[in-house]
């Protein structure tokens, strides 16, 4: 029987897997998914991002990268595609694609970026992952992973033999790669040539993303902290100018440059980024230093000094210097009339609470008793209940708590003095004159060196380049 469960097996696999042309390489490509079931699947986990990520409400910047997206596209190997190129309102680097043609990128990647034609390699490494079918790829080695390790788990009668290929097949399929991605800037830069944009812009991204990581690297040494790693793929040790496979991938692409092409387009992409927010927006609300500021929902609260925050669309985390104790803020809508005793009720069971001593406000505190136990919050302001959990990875909740109580206490309404704190910085453009210096636009800050190198970060400068007179500079509001 186990014999006949093999075969049965091996002959499933032999039917899944197809090997296609792909249509970017060439090449034959082992996959188990159709272009017509590749596009579902990317119908199906659009609906999922859009919920996810916000967009960003700016129809004039959203048409404005969708129409560069589209001269990118239309030279592509599946120029055949609907692509959507969406703009995130998130202050993370990054951009991503679906399969499809589904394509994203965050806001706060673009106030990085300083030409069009660096927004064109940003979106065409995308495209480029389109075409390639990489995601498809991907989940194709993943699925025959799975099924192989049931086959040999099968027909050896060793449970663990699956687990073992299901580990091997995880290697494979963990991320892109190297490969794949250095691929996706190859076939990028070719549509950036094809459509009259100069592709060595997409070395100018590649720096752009690992000065970013030069930046933290050197902030977290200035601070005495772990160096985080490098948020580029991991790609380059070495200056992207002298990484010689990223060359040997976008060099051939001059070549493809129709008529007069090689633009950048710099000023053009500059003015349309100007205003553009900075950091958190006032939608999500804006983090500043230990304190959170929020406009619409009309609060802030305050963490201890050095905890890390991290504004995500759905939950405010606030993490200790060392990692050990965590403090979750959530909103959920209460029912009619409930109060936040009942609604701590309803939500956690009857657990140990008292009420919090909040001017004007209902609030009560709890603990819910487990391993580890974690303090419990609700704050109760008309529908909303802005709902708190504090955990501690290892040792007592006592040890932190105190530290919990005190961010849930200082949770109250902007004073009017406050709103100000609650609007984003922002872009703004100046033209450098003849004798000013870059120390001239950070303004009162509490740490001038470092204002200067986020300056020079934000304009592709980082880490020692100066400014030219005359040209625009990216400066905040």
């Amino acid at each position: 029987m186990k014999a006949l469960g093999l075969v049965c097996l091996l002959v499933l696999l032999q039917s899944l897997v197809g090997c296609a042309v792909n249509p970017a390489t060439g090449r034959s490509d082992f996959v188990m998914m159709s272009e017509q079931q590749e596009l579902a699947m990317g119908r199906e986990y659009n609906q999922e991002i859009a919920k996810q990520y916000p967009r960003y409400p700016d129809e004039a910047l959203q048409t404005y990268v969708q129409q560069v997206g589209e001269r990118v596209a239309r030279y592509s190997h599946r120029s055949n595609l609907a692509y959507r190129f969406t703009v995130v309102d998130s202050p993370d680097i990054n951009a991503f694609a679906l399969p499809g043609g589904y394509i994203y990128i965050h806001r706060g990647l673009m106030a990085y970026l300083n030409s069009e034609a660096e927004l064109a390699a940003v979106l065409g490494h995308e495209v480029g992952h389109v075409t390639a079918r990489h995601s498809v790829r991907q989940q194709s080695q993943s699925t025959a992973w799975g099924i192989l390790g049931q086959a040999v788990a099968i027909g050896t009668g060793v449970g663990a033999a699956a687990d073992i290929t299901n580990v091997l097949g995880g290697a494979v399929v963990s991320g892109y790669g190297r490969d794949m991605e250095l691929e996706a800037d190859g076939l990028g830069a070719q549509y950036l040539a094809r459509s009259g944009y100069d592709p060595r812009a997409m070395i100018e991204v590649v720096k752009v993303l690992k000065a970013q990581s030069d930046f933290a690297r050197d902030q977290a040494r200035a601070k005495g902290q772990a160096e985080p790693p490098s948020s580029y793929h991991g790609l380059f040790d070495t200056h992207p100018d002298h990484d010689t496979r990223l060359q040997q991938v976008v060099g051939p692409a001059s070549a493809l440059a129709v008529g007069s092409g090689q633009e950048a387009r710099r000023d053009e992409y500059l003015q349309r980024i100007q205003g553009l927010p900075f950091g958190d927006s006032a939608d999500t609300g804006v983090r500043r230093g230990s304190a959170f500021y929020h406009r619409d929902l009309n609060f802030t609260l305050r963490y201890p000094q050095g905890w890390a925050l991290d504004n995500r669309p759905d939950v405010l985390l606030g993490q200790s210097p060392d990692e050990q104790a965590l403090l979750a803020m959530t909103l959920g809508d209460a029912r009619e009339g409930e109060s936040a005793a009942e609604f701590l009720q309803r939500k956690a069971g009857g657990q140990v609470r008292e009420q919090l001593p909040l001017s004007g406000q209902d609030g009560v505190v709890g603990i819910l008793p487990g391993r580890p136990s974690r303090r419990v919050a609700v704050v109760m302001r008309g529908r909303h209940a802005y709902q708190f959990i504090g955990v501690v990875r290892e040792g007592s909740l006592q040890v932190w708590d105190d530290a919990f109580m005190q961010v849930i206490k200082s949770f109250r309404p902007l004073r009017a003095d406050e709103r100000k704190l609650a609007e984003p910085r922002r872009l703004k453009l100046v033209k450098l004159q003849a004798g000013q210096q870059l120390r001239d636009f950070i303004g009162k800050s509490s740490k001038p060196d470092e204002a200067i190198a986020r300056l020079r970060l934000l304009n592709g400068l980082y880490p020692d380049g100066q400014a030219k007179n005359g040209e625009w500079l990216k400066i905040l509001d």
